[in-house]
């Protein structure tokens, strides 16, 4: 049988492990996979645990890290050449930037007949200053140019690697969606509901907002509150604003509370408060912070193709987002959710006060959602796609 290697950045809590993840198990045992990854950053969830409830073990690199170090980069690619060489593959597909320059260079160095790389979103813009980012476009030129195929998650995507940024022609690039294993956001819905806001000291009449995540800066979870702090002036006192996640921006975020005058706390707030912002930091289990919430959301600044939004609408929850990459490709506008134009805080809150103010709403929504994301987004879908891409590259292969 075909043997891939599949290298992905780091197994951090996110889109691209679940992708890896799945394409590893349901592709088996048509294709034979090796699963690589570097370790997750400081400020960061381990998603190894996501591998080891699909029964797989990894094999981590350590040196592959989130930040750019030449030694220790250097040390990750000889490991991923060694890795080549003793296992052989087909095929070496790689997921996201790090893993994407690393194992593309050394696939070509160990004359690996098929290289495949996944762009589950990029850093052409809210990343790097204008210089950084023009070098790495011209580093992705490159990579681009020495792979047989180029997967983007969306067409928008599709659209920014061609037309906006050029990192390659348009016939190069495959278009295949995200596919989740989404059946955990479908049951035991009430139980878990329960759960979460007897924790989060969540009243019944309470209307929860959740937006899920690491908190980086590219997330702008300052948006976030600012549309939290401007909807809470219309006098809703129902609302109440829940924060899943953790990272590098925590402290400032905690920051720009008090300065909008938000009362927060972290974790389970104390007897007889009710603040209007709840951290909760890290869940692995993000189905039951979903079912614990009435509206999910999402501001990021750049995205890929945003799971957490696919996986509330499977939830069946409403949905409302920046316009973001590939947000476009999983909210159906006035049908599923809203998408908001970057920077536009009124608009943004003017959607969230008529969700919050509207429970056949919010059903009519969750109930479009939950549609689209059970028929786009499957793992099952995903696993036919990519193996129909496999067989075709390697039957031009040399």
């Amino acid at each position: 049988m075909p043997k891939i290697l599949r290298i992905i950045n780091r197994f951090n809590l996110g889109g691209p492990t679940y992708n890896a993840v799945n394409l590893t198990r349901d592709l088996s045992p048509e294709f034979e996979t090796m699963l690589v990854g570097g370790t997750h950053a400081p400020g960061e969830e381990s998603s190894l645990f996501i591998a080891e409830n699909a029964g797989l073990d990894p094999l981590i690199i350590g040196e592959m890290s989130r930040e750019v170090n030449p030694l220790k980069d250097w040390s990750a690619y000889k490991k991923i050449c060694d890795l080549i060489k003793r296992f052989r593959p087909d095929i070496v597909h790689t997921h996201a930037s790090k893993a994407g320059l690393l194992g593309r260079m050394a696939a070509q160095a160990c004359k690996t007949p098929v290289v495949v790389h996944t762009f589950h979103g990029h850093v052409f813009h809210s990343y790097f200053n204008p210089a950084k980012t023009a070098f790495f476009k011209q580093i992705e030129r490159y990579l681009a140019s020495k792979s047989s195929a180029i997967v983007a998650i969306s067409e928008i995507q599709k659209k920014e690697l061609s037309v906006d940024h050029r990192i390659c022609q348009p016939e190069k690039i495959r278009v295949i969606p995200l596919g989740l294993d989404l059946e955990r956001f479908m049951t035991g819905q009430e139980e878990k509901r329960n759960r979460f806001r007897t924790q989060y000291g969540l009243g019944e009449n309470d209307v929860a907002v959740g937006i899920i995540g690491r908190l980086a800066p590219v997330k702008n979870h300052a948006f976030f509150l600012k549309v939290a702090s401007l909807t809470l002036q219309s006098g809703n006192n129902n609302l109440r604003f829940v924060v899943v996640g953790d990272g590098e921006t925590k402290s400032a975020i905690r920051q720009l509370c008090d300065e909008l005058g938000l009362t927060w706390c972290e974790g389970k707030p104390a007897k007889g408060t009710r603040p209007q912002v709840i951290f909760t930091s890290w869940m692995k289990d993000a189905d039951v912070a979903l079912a614990g919430v009435e509206i999910a959301v999402l501001t990021s600044l750049n995205e890929g193709t945003p799971v957490s939004l696919i996986e509330a609408q499977a939830a069946c929850k409403p949905v409302i987002s920046t316009e973001a990459g590939g947000v476009a490709n999983v909210v159906a506008h006035g049908k599923s959710g809203y998408v908001v134009s970057q920077g536009d805080i009124p608009e943004f809150a003017r959607h969230l006060q008529e969700l919050a103010s509207s429970a056949s709403q919010r059903a009519a929504f969750g109930t479009a959602g939950r549609k689209i994301s059970i028929e786009k987004f499957g793992h099952l879908r995903l696993a036919g796609d990519m193996s129909a891409l496999y067989h075709e590259l390697l039957s031009v292969s040399p």
